[in-house]
């Protein structure tokens, strides 16, 4: 009997060749994303015009009894071994997906049994989605039902995720969180209406590309949360958990319950041009902490929260349009290292080894903030530690060194409206926290 999932829910499936079936006639691709939840490349782009993977781990072909269902052939033991997730994606031509009757997705095993399923049923005026994706966990395969939307349509989706999309594609193409941003082209000189691809990528072919065209009038839109990272091998403070996805149109409350207690990121983008507020709610629902004030349009960024003992986060959000965000532990956050990290907007970053100074090159216009909490000698997960002394608090473009200490610990841009760049400089191998990782 199939297990039918609701959004965010996940389960194992068996290592297998298995067949996805995607209904009820929209279009289908299928992007095979590397570490850092990316496309290596144009090839790993599979839609009706390139059908085939090169592996051979992903088919695609159309149904023949004209019913609108799109089949995939997953060859899970053939994934390559450099490839973390498959995500399944649906589009329209017209319309949007609000109008697509019985979207859903469906895996089934060799015998035509199936597996697990997913209905969408809360789609709106989105032009694509990431229906599903099948990712690695535990040395075996898990379906994630995702359906997370994208109001700039397939753009949107395909620059989140890496793909190359023509500056003079005929739309306007959001920053990601992840985005290059060149030093030749500070973010305070680019006219609003056009933003610039991610450059260092790989061309698209021409299929690639006419997948990805849509309506020149539009509003620029804000990306969607990027693919939820793995989580860091050696972070041990705080508890894992599945992320939450949550989505409205405007002005809302934040709320999870069944959380464990202590430090989560909520990651959070919108689509607007005008104010962001981001506050937490006490609990008889009193703002509290304002942990965003930014009149950066589409805003988006990862937010530093701690999850109160009941286990129940409540955010306040003043916001003038829609908006999407996710609940992740701390152990999802990126980590330091001598290789230059690319960001935009407030964000958690982990530091594991030994004593560093980190580089820190912030472009916005607005306050730059940032703080340090050591957690080597603190022991309870629930709480974070004071901030350490001789934090970062500055207003617009800056160059600093931030000397880090031996880890674990958190490096918070608390405040940072605008494109960064971060990287350690001679590290050193760390020895306490290496110690305590092992035992």
């Amino acid at each position: 009997m199939m297990r039918g999932l609701v959004k965010g829910d996940n389960a194992f499936v068996p290592t297998a060749p298995l067949r996805v079936a995607v209904r009820n006639g929209v279009d289908v691709a299928v992007l095979l994303l590397a570490e850092g939840g990316r496309v290596r490349g144009d090839a790993d782009i599979v839609f009706h015009g390139a059908p085939v993977h090169s592996s051979g781990a992903v088919r695609l072909s159309e149904g023949g009894d004209g019913d609108g269902t799109v089949w995939l052939e997953t060859g899970l033991p053939a994934v390559e071994e450099d490839i973390t997730r498959v995500l399944v994606v649906a589009s329209t031509e017209s319309g949007t997906l609000r109008d697509v009757e019985g979207l859903s997705v469906a895996v089934l095993g060799t015998d035509g049994t199936a597996v697990v399923g997913y209905e969408v049923t809360d789609a709106g005026g989105e032009t694509a989605m990431v229906l599903a994706e099948l990712y690695r966990r535990a040395g075996g395969w898990k379906f994630r039902a995702v359906g997370q939307g994208y109001l700039d349509g397939l753009t949107g989706l395909a620059v989140d995720h890496g793909v190359d999309v023509p500056e003079d594609h005929g739309t306007e193409v959001a920053v990601d969180h992840g985005a290059d941003v060149a030093e030749e082209a500070p973010v305070e000189n680019r006219a609003p209406e056009t933003r610039a691809p991610e450059p260092d990528l790989p061309p698209s072919p021409p299929q690639a590309v006419a997948k990805v065209v849509e309506p020149p009038a539009r509003v620029p839109a804000a990306p969607a949360p990027a693919p939820f990272p793995e989580p860091v091998a050696d972070w041990t403070f705080g508890a894992f958990f599945e992320p939450h996805t949550l989505s409205g149109p405007g002005n809302d409350v934040i709320s999870v319950e069944g959380l464990p207690p202590g430090p989560v990121v909520v990651e959070l983008a919108l689509r607007t041009e005008g104010y962001t507020g981001v506050w937490t709610l006490t609990p008889d629902n009193r703002e509290d902490d304002l942990l965003v004030n930014s009149t950066e349009e589409n805003f988006r960024g990862r937010l530093l929260v701690v999850v109160p003992e009941n286990g129940r986060l409540r955010l306040k959000l003043r916001a003038d349009g829609p908006w999407q965000a996710r609940v992740l532990p701390l152990a999802a956050a990126r980590r330091l290292s001598e290789e230059t990290m690319e960001g935009w907007g407030p964000d958690v970053l982990l530091h594991t080894g030994g004593t560093a100074d980190a580089a820190l090159h912030y472009r916005g216009s607005s306050n730059f903030i940032v703080d340090v909490f050591e957690l080597a000698e603190h022991d309870d997960p629930t709480v974070l530690p004071d901030a350490r002394p001789g934090y970062i608090n500055e207003i617009g473009r800056r160059r600093e060194t931030l000397e880090l200490p031996e880890g674990p610990l958190l490096v918070h841009l608390a405040r940072a409206d605008g494109p960064w760049r971060a990287r350690l400089k001679q590290p050193r191998a760390a020895t306490a926290w290496l110690r305590r990782a092992r035992r």
